[in-house]
């Protein structure tokens, strides 16, 4: 029985934010979160927050992980970003081999897994004793200190056939492999998120072992060998669910820069100080409601969806609850941020304040997939008693 004592993740964060949000501007400029940044994380334990406690991980619950993220968020989205990104990956641990899953985390404290979303422009041809992977994926955050890639393609036979389950269905896997056997192109010139380092990487004829090989992002039940109630949980729910919690982050400390703002600043065609305009005050009571409630709401629909995962009786109400929260939180940050912006006036666009970059990091994370309108399509499917198109949304 593991015996180590849990590590307090949220002190921890809370303790580095300071930190973090001083090193802002160069994690920016740098495109990258900078060494000393990444060793105060391994120092905190904040890569290892998602890890199988089996191999010297965290093993936390999700919503000590979304508060986590979010109070990173705060001080930096970026490095939010990276940790939240990467603790997700490593979720897969479930369902590698244990010498594999030893490899990359049990035997390095600072092994980090990292990846760029399923491509057309992947393939991996089976061959005796595992694959040979060929391909390239955009948007690996945090891939520049990570020490391990992961790659999901369609397998194909020797003969060049499509390998198909007994339903017919294409067969789809993701291969790890040691970092430094990639090539990695910087291509992260971006609007927000800067400090990200979420380059693409390509593989080619790259020969992966079959231990090194699992079920596409780690769905295959079969192959789970982690029990833990954190493990029920897909790469969906989890991604789904801490980009919003970065929302939440960002607008909270753009509202926060607003409050300050507003009790020093006397507009140019003003005579009063913006906290005494009767509009500014309604403009503040309204984001102000709008971001409890959203909170609230997210972490609800997690206190009710873990407890569930607990006893193992999650339902699909609650998974669909969840996405609701989620979904319904990045909507109201980006909401409160752009709320905030615009009441700041001109001071909004200069580097000098927070509000510029809040605002453009804010408007990155909303392009996420996991933030797009469409996701309340099927919201709606699932009450109008419609067949989901895609489990992988819920």
């Amino acid at each position: 029985m593991d015996q180590r004592m849990p590590v307090d993740c949220l002190a921890n964060a809370r303790a580095l934010a300071p930190r973090i949000a001083a090193a802002a501007a160069r994690i920016e400029s740098g495109r990258e979160l900078p060494p000393d940044i990444v060793d105060a994380l391994h120092e905190a334990r904040l890569f290892r927050m998602l890890v199988p406690r089996s191999l010297n991980g965290e093993e936390i619950s999700p919503i000590v992980f979304m508060q986590v993220v979010e109070e990173l968020a705060k001080a930096d989205a970026s490095t939010a970003w990276c940790v939240a990104q990467t603790s997700v990956c490593s979720t897969i641990a479930r369902c590698l081999k244990p010498e594999i899953a030893a490899e990359i985390f049990g035997n390095d404290p600072r092994g980090v897994l990292a990846w760029g979303p399923s491509t057309s422009k992947a393939k991996a041809i089976a061959e005796p004793g595992g694959f040979r992977v060929t391909g390239e994926w955009p948007f690996a955050s945090g891939s520049r200190h990570a020490t391990w890639l992961a790659a999901h393609s369609a397998v194909y036979e020797t003969d060049g056939a499509l390998r198909r389950d007994a339903g017919g269905n294409p067969v789809e896997k993701t291969f790890v492999v040691p970092r430094h056997r990639a090539t990695i192109k910087d291509t992260w010139h971006v609007i927000g998120l800067k400090g990200t380092g979420s380059d693409t990487y390509s593989l080619t004829d790259v020969f992966v072992p079959e231990g090194c090989a699992i079920g596409h992002h780690a769905l295959d039940p079969a192959e789970r060998r982690e029990h833990g109630p954190l493990y029920s949980f897909t790469i969906y729910q989890l991604f789904g669910s801490s980009f919003p919690a970065i929302a939440l982050g960002i607008a909270r400390a753009t509202l926060d820069a607003f409050l300050e703002l507003a009790a020093v600043k006397t507009p140019a065609s003003g005579k009063s100080l913006l906290r005494d305009s009767a509009v500014v005050q309604s403009q503040v009571g309204m984001a102000e409601t709008q971001l409890a409630a959203a909170r609230a709401f997210f972490f609800a629909a997690w206190d009710e969806i873990w407890a569930a995962a607990q006893s193992g009786q999650m339902s699909l109400d609650q998974r669909v609850r969840l996405r609701m929260a989620s979904i319904h939180a990045s909507e109201q940050a980006r909401r409160v941020v752009e709320a905030a912006y615009l009441a700041a006036g001109a001071t909004a666009v200069f580097e000098s304040n927070p509000f510029e970059r809040c605002f453009r990091d804010m408007h990155a994370v909303s392009q996420q997939a996991q933030s797009q309108l469409s996701i309340f399509e099927v919201i709606g499917r699932h009450f109008l008693g419609l067949p989901l198109q895609s489990s992988r949304i819920i």
